[in-house]
Formats: structure tokens, C-alpha cells, sequence
């Protein structure tokens, strides 16, 4: 591609506020438990490992990889998503890998360069070798391992589903992009700004030629703020739609619930398990969503790309993950009922995941009273 048409196609895109993005919340790390970990591997990537352990680990061993996005460093998107705060709440090992500027001026992970999305091949490597130094070091759970990422950061969290999808059973992007639909920065950005469509299944083969993997997927969380302007949120779509090809499920939506005010639509295989979810955060900018989680706990503090929506995406995502199952006898003892509202609004969330469990089975019936029961229950009001 000549210079000269590049300087085109960028001057036809958006306006942006400069190109390159404020380096915000670097001195935060003081806030962070994160620590510094070398001599994880020949690190072709030239990426940094920072990690944190709790000092009680839920059994068996789990591992959440974060990934932070633009801009940031690792110990800032921990602080402002509250990683380790959930980890030493539920009990999960975290490694959140970080990007130099020597690799990218922005210290963005390099989600769209071939040299870094493929696998064993440059920052995806990087990042597997960081998986295999916590799995060792910490006797982590192969089948307990997960990725979540903001932006580029969601971009790399696809890369890495992608690439190793035997490593992970789960992941969570965060207003990013589907794996393999940029190879350099001019696809990169028409990525980001207009979202191409593509059939289904032309997405889910650039995943399948990622590596000689074919099943069991991942399962796949998806989150995007539908005022974006800095990556379209047509990708939350079109990662969708790559997941789903790989999945086997239906383009239409098995359920769409109401989750702490925002829609949540969701596919589950034939047992019942969710495989793919999506949330749309209405008119949300670009950043990862913060609020209140069903604990009545706040994980994370407002910053930039760390927006207040009323909904907390890193509990939710830990959710997902089947990791808040688990908390420490100590916070088992010092739990406080939840304020009247707070329940009612679980209340509400229940009855909106049962009525959508009864659809599941068009055979079983329609019993909303037991529904409202059952949700009752679950929030603690009936025995």
C-alpha cells in the first residue's frame, strides 16, 4: 500500500484528538499489589509479567490474564478495573502482562501486527509463556484458565483465544475487535472506526486457521459501550458472530435479559451452559464499565476509559468465568445483608435469568409464580 494512499484513507477517517494517547495513571502501580515477574521465558514479544497471588487460592487453582488497553499500564487498568480486588476477594491468581513503548508508541498491544498474532510467534507468545510460568509456579489448573482485555487489550484477548484456544476455557472482550481482521494498521483502523461486516463463517475460519485446534471452544463474553467512537461497536457484533460460527449456534439470540439496566443476549449448548454472552452498555463511550456488583461491593475506581455506568463488567466477567462462587471464610463472616434496593434489583435480575432458563424448554411449562419463588430464594428473603 503506497504512503500516499494511506494518508488518504486516514484523512477520510474520523477526526481524532491526536493520535497518540495520554500515558494516564502510570505512577498508580503504588495502588496496586501487582509485582513484577522475569525470567518468565525468551519473551520474543518483549512484553512485561506482572502478577498477584492471593494468599488463600479458591481449589482447584484459577488464573485470570488481563490485559490492559492504550495508554495504560498494568497496575493503572488493575486499580481503575479492580482485578486484584476480586482476586483476593474470590481467590484467583492474576497476570496482567504489559506493553512497552519500545513495541508501540501508545503502549498498545500489537493486536493487528502478523508478527504478534500468531501462534508461538512474538507478544502471543509472550503472553503464553507468562500462562506456563503461573501454571507451574502456582500449580494453576489447566482447565481454570482465563483472558479478558479492554480495547487493544480486547483485541490481544482475541488473539490469544484464537491462537491457544485449548489454553483457556473462557474470555471477555472489552470494546475490541475480532481476531484476524486487520494484518496492518490501515486495516486496523478501518477495524476501529467502521466495522466491516462478514458472513459468519468466513469469521470463524480466520480463527480456525489460527491454530490446528477443533474444539471445545472457549466461551466468550462480550462487552461494548454503544456510544463508542473510538473502536465501532458493529465488533462486538462481528466478534459475536465469530464465536458463534465456531459454536455452532444460531445467529438469533437463544435469550435477551435485562441486566442491571443494560441488555444482556445470550446461546447455550444443549446442556445448558452459556457459551456466548453479550452486553450493551447504551450510551457508554469507550472504556471498560464500572458499578456496583451484586455483592454491593465496587471493584475498580473511575478513570480514564473506566467509565461509571451502573454495572460492574470485571464481576460480571468473573462471573462468567465461574470464579465468585468462592469467598474466604473471613468475608464469610463479615457479610452484610444487601440495602432493600440492591435486592430488589437482584430480584428483578433472577426472575429475568429463570424465565429465560424456562424457554430452554418449551415442554416444561410456564409457572411464573414459581418463578418469582425461586428468585426470591435465591436472593435470600425465603427459605
Amino acid at each position: 500500500m503506497s504512503l500516499a494512499r494511506n494518508v488518504d484513507f486516514l484523512r477520510r477517517l474520523p477526526r481524532l484528538d491526536g493520535l497518540r494517547l495520554p500515558d494516564f495513571g502510570a505512577g498508580a502501580g503504588s495502588s496496586s499489589p501487582l509485582e513484577e515477574v522475569t525470567g518468565f521465558g525468551d519473551n520474543p514479544g518483549d512484553l512485561r509479567m506482572f502478577a498477584f497471588v492471593p494468599a488463600q487460592l479458591q481449589k482447584p487453582h484459577a488464573l485470570v490474564v488481563v490485559l490492559h488497553g492504550c495508554g495504560q499500564t498494568a497496575a493503572s487498568y488493575d486499580l481503575g478495573a479492580g482485578w486484584s480486588t476480586l482476586a483476593r476477594h474470590y481467590g484467583f491468581a492474576l497476570v496482567m502482562p504489559e506493553q512497552q513503548r519500545v513495541n508501540n508508541g501508545n503502549t498498545c498491544f500489537n493486536w493487528f501486527n502478523p508478527e504478534d498474532t500468531a501462534r508461538d510467534s512474538g507478544e502471543a507468545r509472550s503472553i503464553r509463556q507468562m500462562i506456563a510460568h503461573m501454571v507451574e509456579t502456582h500449580r494453576i489448573d489447566p482447565r481454570r484458565i482465563f483472558i479478558t482485555g479492554l480495547s487493544a487489550g480486547g483485541g490481544m484477548t482475541s488473539v490469544m483465544l484464537a491462537t491457544y484456544p485449548e489454553v483457556f476455557a473462557a474470555g471477555a472482550v472489552i470494546a475490541g475487535l475480532p481476531y484476524g481482521i486487520a494484518s496492518n494498521l490501515r486495516e486496523a483502523l478501518d477495524g476501529m472506526f467502521h466495522s466491516p461486516g462478514r458472513p459468519e463463517r468466513e469469521l470463524g475460519d480466520l480463527v480456525r486457521r489460527a491454530s490446528n485446534h477443533r474444539g471445545p471452544w472457549p466461551k466468550i463474553s462480550v462487552w461494548h459501550g454503544s456510544a463508542d467512537r473510538t473502536v465501532n461497536p458493529g465488533n462486538a457484533n462481528e466478534i459475536v458472530k465469530q464465536w458463534l460460527d465456531l459454536h455452532d449456534l444460531p445467529m438469533t439470540p437463544m435469550a435477551e435479559t435485562n441486566v442491571d439496566g443494560y441488555p444482556r443476549q445470550s446461546w447455550w449448548n444443549k446442556d445448558g451452559e452459556t457459551l456466548v454472552e453479550s452486553y450493551a452498555i447504551t450510551g457508554m463511550a469507550h472504556g471498560t464499565p464500572l458499578g456496583l456488583a451484586d455483592n454491593d461491593q465496587r471493584y475498580g475506581v473511575e478513570g480514564a476509559f473506566l467509565i461509571e455506568a451502573g454495572i460492574s463488567s470485571s464481576y460480571h466477567i468473573a462471573k462468567f468465568f465461574g470464579l465468585t462462587g468462592w469467598i474466604q471464610d473471613a468475608k464469610k463472616a463479615d457479610a452484610k445483608p444487601s440495602p432493600a434496593p440492591h435486592l430488589a434489583r437482584t430480584i428483578r435480575v433472577k426472575v429475568a435469568e429463570e424465565k429465560a432458563e424456562a424457554t430452554r424448554d418449551r415442554g416444561r411449562g410456564f409457572d411464573l409464580g414459581q418463578i418469582i419463588t425461586r428468585a426470591l430464594t435465591a436472593a435470600g428473603l425465603v427459605k
